[in-house]
């Protein structure tokens, strides 16, 4: 485990560096991107290792798998939702998940508006894109996007606040820039509608193959597992 540990940080030593020269190359601020840590079946003593080494930002994509963690470890950093969220799971959202990446649609979105309004709270959600038209995928078409964030942004409990992706799989990162771009132009059109309740400053793409290119076309949030915690 004490080998594995180690890795850990260098891997986030590496991901570090790679974020500062995408940055660089492409004239980005690299203090805008966050790194989001896919703890899905990682240990407690990995995750935290991780925050250690300075993760911020958990992201899990299982909700009893976050609930025990998050027993543990507790709120030394902030908790995001970015697995397939069933709506009989919403209960457990308000409170404990800061942003949910994957709002895929609107019943979702007014089951989790329902929960945080009895919970007395206003949950962030991403709402999922299905960039590459995928029948495996969950997300909302790109064509449906305007309607289904006018729909969402009226509800009360919810704030809209960003677009989140996963490009089809490749085994080259360069294939997934096109699917990126068109995630920053559908993001562009959504902000000219100026709608309640809603922004879109967070872009949620780029994961451990791609996370470079993610951030070379615009990623605010990297959801990186893999890279940091290597083959499970």
């Amino acid at each position: 485990m004490q080998n594995d540990l180690t890795l850990i940080s260098a891997n986030l030593a590496l991901i570090g560096r790679n974020i500062r020269d995408a940055s660089t190359r492409v004239g980005r601020d690299p203090s805008e991107i966050t790194i989001v840590a896919a703890t899905k079946t990682a240990e407690v003593e990995a995750v935290l290792e991780a925050i250690k080494s300075g993760v911020k930002v958990v992201g899990e994509s299982r909700v009893q798998e976050a609930v025990r963690k998050h027993g543990i470890i507790g709120d030394l950093v902030e908790w995001h939702f970015i697995g397939p969220l069933q709506k009989n799971k919403a209960k457990y959202i308000p409170g404990l998940f800061s942003l949910v990446h994957s709002v895929d649609s609107h019943g979702l979105a007014a089951e989790l508006d329902r929960r945080a309004g009895l919970a007395g709270k206003v949950v962030r959600i991403l709402l999922e894109i299905n960039i590459g038209g995928e029948g495996s995928k969950h997300g909302i078409a790109p064509s449906a996007a305007v309607e289904e964030c006018k729909k969402i942004s009226s509800l009360k409990n919810l704030r809209l606040a960003g677009l989140m992706a996963v490009p089809p799989p490749a085994d080259d990162p360069e294939k997934s820039r096109p699917h990126f771009r068109r995630m920053v132009a559908i993001k562009n059109e959504l902000e000219r509608l100026k709608l309640e309740n809603a922004d879109f400053d967070i872009l949620s793409f780029g994961m451990t193959d791609d996370y470079v290119v993610a951030v070379e076309e615009g990623a605010t949030h990297l959801r990186i597992g893999r890279g940091i915690f290597g083959e499970r």
